[in-house]
């Protein structure tokens, strides 16, 4: 079955950068569209990021564009997530899915931005 675990998280300073990484198994990575997903405390689960099974093309949502970046390693089967310039408002437990909405995600990574 489809398992994915993140990793990478972890307390960091405003302006600090992060890189979470997501390995996969269980289903055809290679072929799936990816996503990066967030919940912030006492918030709804909200998309950040899609990537292509190529990883020719990415979106991202506005409040983290030019400061995230989306990618790909098929060969070994992990996504990741490169967060520059971050900000207290990036705060979140950060899951990785197989859909915009978050389905498949695993326990999630969690990224606290604070001083």
């Amino acid at each position: 079955q489809v398992q994915l675990v993140e990793s990478g998280g972890g307390l960091v300073q405003p302006g600090g950068s992060l890189r979470l990484s997501c390995a996969a198994s269980g289903f055809a990575f290679s072929t799936s569209w990816m996503y990066w997903v967030r919940q912030a405390p006492g918030k709804g689960l909200e998309w950040v990021s899609t990537i292509t099974p190529a990883g020719d093309i990415t979106w991202y949502t506005d409040s983290v564009k030019g400061r995230f970046t989306i990618s790909r390693d098929n060969a070994k089967k992990t996504l990741y997530l490169q967060m520059n310039s971050l900000k207290p408002e990036d705060t979140a437990l950060y899951y990785c899915a197989t859909t915009k909405v978050g389905d498949d995600r695993g326990q999630g990574t969690q990224v606290t931005v604070s001083s």
